[in-house]
């Protein structure tokens, strides 16, 4: 989801998809460690990325109120 779009959430939408990123992150780290491999290894550039742009929208949005 591009930035533009996820300031358009709330807050309350915006940390319950972080804890989801988050999850989803934790799960392809622990799939790489144990199998030593991942079917599409951009996964985790993208998940990475995607909690980073999602904390950065609930940081501007914090220090806005």
């Amino acid at each position: 989801m591009k930035a533009h779009e996820l300031r358009d959430l709330t807050l309350t939408e915006l940390k319950a998809r972080l804890n989801d990123e988050r999850e989803v992150l934790q799960n392809l780290r622990f799939s790489k460690s144990v199998t030593g491999q991942l079917e599409n290894p951009a996964r985790l550039k993208n998940h990475r990325r995607e909690v980073a742009r999602l904390e950065t929208v609930i940081k501007e949005k914090s220090s806005a109120e």
